[in-house]
């Protein structure tokens, strides 16, 4: 359902005065201010368990605030109806899908300007509008490799591969000194060889614009050395080595998470929020969680540097309609700040400065980059999608990608450059269809 606008001048008004009010550097509470508050989650996982031990040590600082949680499993779907109310909590994960930023200012009050939050924060730019920041993400997710540390170990690897050829190098090693599949490429989930793998490229690229700026403006990216192109060659390679499972239609999504815990597999190619699924599965059976390791896209940029496309996860925002601002910026300040829940969850914290969790360090050891995709331009939004459906393409879905595990299999009768032809004279023909310049 989309959410009806508000476009009263008492709000806008409203949003002026709390940029000051409710600004990092004023936390005191009003003599007004309602000393309980709701949290409305899409973490049906951690409400009744991890939320609770955050409860509590948030009341030795505040003890006199009270913290319920409200978790809703359909999120995006409900939240959405809530928010036509003003009923929809005092603190909560701001919706993604079809919610644009500029209707912020409406549901959300602003918790700093753009120069004072971004001093601070990570992954800030999400939740900008009109140089305000409505919301603090709550935990950042990087692109790269899942290992399992032993299985280096007992095959002798001590330096992180940061070259296409390393990694390649790698795999080789650990299927002649270990029992455990080199690369895992979750071929039958389907989705595990599309978004993953998508999500990836920018990292290649190294700049913030490519994906939205370069990307729809060149004929052939998946010509020779481009990002689309390496990584099709690293996928094509990997499989012609016979570095993978020994049949990719049956690969088990649910069964693998247990099979890299013990060592069975050795990388997956997935986004840093699988680490915490991974790592529950070790602990289920038995296994030091710390086995799980997660390393950057083994790609070296001609600049010399290594870099990781990031994005946020939900965003915390707060209801413009509370009856407790003050309370709920003080959980929101304690859960971002001290709360340690992007150290639980694995991935990269808000606060800049905080400790990574473990399983990123070899991120901080080879001295990463991270950076997060610029938004396409005003006058481009969807351009890149459409130019992607137009040739048939499918960036995000696992079509292509499966067509090169089958391919460099044997089952297709056709080259890994007769792929890469027939990509880019679509790409071409599509840019051309639709009078892109």
């Amino acid at each position: 359902m989309k959410i009806k606008r508000k476009f009263l001048a008492i709000i806008t008004l409203l949003a002026l005065v709390q940029t000051f009010s409710f600004s990092a550097a004023n936390k005191e509470d009003a003599a007004t201010d309602t000393k309980e508050i709701t949290v409305i989650t899409h973490r049906t996982d951690l409400v009744d368990n991890l939320f609770q031990e955050y409860v509590k040590e948030f009341n030795k600082k505040y003890p006199d605030i009270k913290v319920n949680f409200e978790a809703i499993t359909d999120y995006e779907g409900e939240i959405k109806i809530r928010m036509n109310t003003e009923q929809y909590g005092d603190v909560l994960s701001i919706p993604k899908e079809n919610f644009p930023v500029s209707d912020y200012p409406d549901f959300f009050i602003p918790l700093g300007s753009k120069t004072e939050m971004e001093a601070k924060y990570e992954f800030i730019s999400d939740t900008e509008y009109n140089g305000n920041i409505y919301g603090i993400s709550t935990v950042g997710n990087a692109q790269g490799v899942l290992y399992n540390k032993e299985v280096f170990k007992k095959a002798g690897i001590t330096k992180m591969p940061s070259t296409p050829d390393e990694f390649l190098n790698a795999l080789a090693t650990i299927k002649e000194k270990t029992d455990a599949i080199p690369f895992y490429t979750n071929y039958a989930a389907g989705w595990t060889l599309g978004g993953q793998w998508e999500a990836q490229a920018p990292n290649l690229a190294g700049d913030p614009k490519w994906s939205n700026y370069t990307v729809p403006h060149e004929d052939t990216p998946w010509a020779e050395g481009k990002p689309y192109y390496v990584m099709a060659k690293l996928l094509w390679d990997m499989v012609s080595m016979d570095l993978i499972e020994d049949d990719p239609t049956t690969t088990d999504w649910e069964a693998c998470k247990g099979m890299i815990a013990k060592g069975e597999i050795a990388t997956m190619l997935l986004g840093s929020w699988s680490i915490i699924q991974m790592q529950q599965a070790a602990e289920t059976l038995g296994i030091d969680p710390g086995v799980i390791g997660y390393m950057p896209f083994p790609y070296t940029n001609k600049d010399g540097n290594m870099y990781a496309n990031v994005g946020s996860d939900y965003q915390l925002g707060i209801n413009i309609h509370s009856k407790a601002k003050n309370s709920a910026r003080l959980w929101v300040d304690w859960f971002t700040n001290e709360s340690g829940f992007a150290q639980h969850e694995s991935g990269i914290p808000a606060l800049k400065g905080s400790k990574y969790p473990s399983a990123l360090i070899a991120f901080q050891d080879l001295g990463v980059k991270f950076f997060q995709n610029e938004p396409s331009p005003a006058d481009e939004v969807g351009l890149l999608d459409e130019i992607d459906a137009e040739a048939e393409v499918g960036r995000w879905s696992e079509n292509y990608r499966m067509r090169i595990v089958e391919a460099a299999i044997g089952n297709r009768n056709e080259t890994f450059q007769d792929i890469m032809t027939d990509l880019n004279t679509k790409w071409t023909k599509a840019r051309k269809t639709l009078g892109v310049k």
